[in-house]
């Protein structure tokens, strides 16, 4: 699977994933990697809290950069065996992870934003729950006769499912919560450009439906992956509740039995939500030269009554495969701020005084007459707000000047 992000000269970096075989030699080279790139992390954020404590009491400000915490990184390897028996590539990569982690936790309480959309301060990585993570740079893999050869002398088999457009800067190498291994390539590509239609989009997000779109024939329906296998996952986690040992003692077998059928199922969800998302996002891009999109963050929804049927939905990992899909393929997409879109006429743009209950589902302007079911009229809003003019449901043409 792959997913892409273009950048303005039409070149952008696309991340392709396959599946590894490793060997039982290969899996333990891995986790000793992990367990000291886990070090390494668990070091950073134990000197960050250590500074943190510091600048509340002293005057001057100290600090722990990536800078800082590399040259902390060198000693320690000079200092401690166990971190020179593993490749410094990915322990220098786990420094940089960390910068930009706590980089833009930073940013965020610099800027004020509310708690619950700010980014959470690093964490510890527990043993146990922890899922392994390496991240390498071109000088620490390469790939010799289909194999991926990590340094530290580490050997994977790729399952080449299909071929990488151009030679990979970056690869990642994690495990999931199956147990299986993936790599994860990082190459430079350019975007495949499809014929021009002449129709643009506008797209309204919602719990009822998906997406509501200005085309009948585009709208993407709820499709209840999550509600479907709520009874099998319900089964499992009363399991796992059974089986469950106190804490700080190891876990029994039928606990870890458990635990991964619950995860099994948990990823059969993921992998459907995706693809509905990408058959979608795919079928979309391809009738349409324009797109405008709400830019709606559903993370409220998790605090209201519709939390459990707006998170089935996948609101947000849709429209993010609908951005990745439509920059892929060359296309441009306008995001649109969602204030009072659900207010606003889209034929006199007249704006009612008070919002529209939930239960309401039709649009009446009290301005023109207009009447239209609230969803097709806020995607048609997104149009208007695009600089776009609506000439009908499925008929939509730029706007001349």
């Amino acid at each position: 699977m792959a997913t892409t992000a273009v950048g303005a000269d039409g070149a952008g970096q696309a991340r392709y994933t396959y599946r590894v075989r490793v060997s039982s030699t290969a899996r333990a080279a891995l986790e000793g990697e992990w367990a000291r790139c886990r070090w390494v992390w668990n070091e950073c954020v134990a000197l960050s809290r250590r500074v943190h404590a510091l600048n509340r009491t002293l005057k001057e400000k100290a600090t722990c950069g990536p800078a800082h915490l590399d040259k902390l990184l060198t000693e320690a390897r000079r200092s401690t065996a166990w971190l020179r028996e593993g490749s410094s590539v990915p322990q220098q990569q786990t420094v940089r992870d960390f910068g930009k982690s706590r980089a833009k936790a930073l940013k965020d309480i610099k800027a004020r934003l509310p708690v619950r959309r700010r980014a959470g301060m690093p964490r510890t990585k527990r043993k146990r729950e922890a899922q392994p993570s390496l991240n390498y740079t071109v000088r620490g893999f390469r790939l010799k006769d289909g194999r991926l050869h990590l340094a530290g002398g580490i050997v994977l088999t790729v399952v080449w499912s299909r071929g990488l457009p151009a030679l990979p800067t970056s690869v990642r190498v994690h495990r999931d919560s199956l147990g299986h291994w993936y790599a994860s390539f990082v190459v430079t590509v350019q975007p495949e450009r499809l014929p021009d239609t002449g129709r643009v989009i506008g797209i309204d997000w919602g719990v009822r439906e998906t997406a509501t779109t200005t085309s009948d024939a585009h709208d993407l329906p709820h499709a209840q992956h999550g509600k479907t296998a709520a009874q099998k996952l319900a089964r499992y986690q009363r399991m796992m509740a059974r089986r469950a040992t106190p804490r700080n003692r190891p876990d029994t077998a039928g606990y870890l039995k458990a635990r991964k059928a619950a995860a099994k199922a948990h990823k059969k969800v993921a992998r459907q939500r995706q693809d509905t998302a990408r058959k979608w996002a795919k079928r979309v891009v391809r009738d349409h030269d324009v797109l405008a999109v709400e830019d709606f963050r559903p993370q409220f929804l998790a605090r209201t009554t519709m939390a459990r049927k707006s998170a089935d939905a996948a609101i947000a990992a849709t429209k993010t495969a609908l951005v990745e899909m439509a920059r892929k393929h060359g296309r441009t997409v306008h995001l649109i701020h969602p204030a009072h879109t659900t207010k606003e006429c889209a034929r006199c743009g007249a704006r009612t005084k008070h919002a529209l209950p939930l239960s309401e589902r039709t649009f009446t302007c009290a301005a023109c007459g207009a009447v239209s079911p609230r969803d097709k009229n806020s995607a048609r809003v997104m149009l208007v707000r695009a600089g776009l003019n609506p000439a009908g449901a499925d008929l939509v043409r730029p706007a001349t000047c």
